[in-house]
């Protein structure tokens, strides 16, 4: 099993995520060389994956829009994601077995 690589910020956690768009359901994928894999139903095109990204993980987590921001991978499929007022477990627990929205 590959571990979640989380970085510890001074107001959060930086995690590594990679996008499989296009794909039939939103979903986590689990987890790949440290970054979590999240699968897509938005296409990549004018950062329609970006935010679907954004609003999948907010739902996951039960996050505010200002919890989460896109750091790095505007335009590839390998993003770094900032989150703020989450445990580590919670962030973790997103490793897991796969699971449907």
């Amino acid at each position: 099993m590959d571990f979640l690589d989380l970085k510890e910020q001074p107001d959060g956690f930086t995690i590594r995520i990679r996008v499989i768009p296009k794909a039939h359901r939103n979903a986590l994928a689990g987890v790949e060389n440290g970054a979590l894999l999240v699968r897509l139903v938005a296409p990549p095109v004018e950062g329609k994956a970006n935010q679907a990204l954004l609003e999948y993980l907010r739902s996951r987590l039960g996050l505010r829009k200002h919890q989460l921001q896109l750091l790095g991978g505007q335009k590839s499929r390998h993003k770094l994601v900032k989150v703020q007022g989450v445990e580590r477990a919670a962030l973790e627990r997103l490793a897991g077995p796969e699971s449907e929205e």
